[in-house]
């Protein structure tokens, strides 16, 4: 009942991100796909559930070299400026952005792109056909697949994980916000929220919330505040080592 309702619900918020566009990264692959070659691949086989979603993948260097590894992957959703046709326009913030200057993972991520007249909220099924679809492609350790997006893509960490929160081991909303009736089903997710008590496109009492009722039901999510940080409180977080190293200490708890 709780996925029906996912994509049901209307997201009342505002959010944005305006910063000008990075460079990118220099091994770029328009096309065809070497499934075994670490870098960044420009994916133009769209997956198709209920809509198309294109989406840029990048592979640690060691990625290949054992072909029985499987490695951890971390899902990264955009903010609503990102949204449209030009998949490179992910590259703007967060781990694209850094993966794009250069920065090491030891992790899979796959960014796909919100389609222009869509949020993340709406696009629960497509977001999961396409975890689906990463791991038939890629070496995925699927009990260690993780959750992170920033304003528009904090929204849609919180509804994604609500809605299917079996498939991660834990999430990393920025700036986001979620419908409270649905907290009960992160109880026993490890969460680290975050975002800057003077956002003014989103505020704060949104992630408030998310948390308060995720207490309420017994969990213990994390939460940092940045007192003096307005509606960029991401790129401060993605830039702390912490963060990588907390999501990838955490596996997917197994069914009972």
């Amino acid at each position: 009942m709780l996925r029906l309702m996912s994509l049901l619900l209307i997201f009342s918020f505002i959010c944005g991100c305006t910063s000008s566009e990075l460079p990118s990264g220099k091994n770029n692959t328009q096309g065809a796909v070497s499934l075994n070659t670490p870098g960044r691949h420009v994916i133009t086989e769209p997956v198709t559930f209920t809509t198309d979603l294109d989406y840029i993948v990048y592979l640690p260097d060691d990625y290949g070299k054992d072909p029985n590894k499987k490695w951890p992957l971390v899902m990264f959703l955009h903010g609503v400026g990102e949204r449209g046709s030009d998949v490179q326009k992910v590259e703007k913030h967060g781990l694209p952005a850094l993966a794009s200057r250069g920065q090491k993972f030891d992790f899979i991520i796959i960014a796909p792109q919100c389609p222009p007249s869509k949020f993340w909220p709406d696009m629960c099924v497509p977001l999961v056909a396409l975890l689906d679809d990463a791991s038939n492609r890629w070496s995925v350790d699927e009990d260690r697949v993780y959750l992170t997006g920033l304003s528009m893509g904090g929204f849609g960490t919180w509804a994604l994980a609500c809605a299917y929160p079996e498939r991660f081991a834990a999430i990393a909303p920025i700036c986001g916000g979620g419908m409270t009736f649905m907290a009960p089903a992160l109880k026993n997710m490890p969460i680290w929220v975050f975002h800057g008590e003077k956002d003014n496109v989103v505020s704060i009492s949104r992630s408030e919330e998310m948390v308060n009722a995720i207490k309420a039901a017994g969990g213990n999510p994390r939460f940092t505040r940045y007192p003096d940080l307005n509606h960029d409180s991401w790129t401060v977080t993605y830039a702390n080592p912490e963060l990588y190293q907390w999501l990838l200490s955490n596996v997917r708890a197994k069914k009972n």
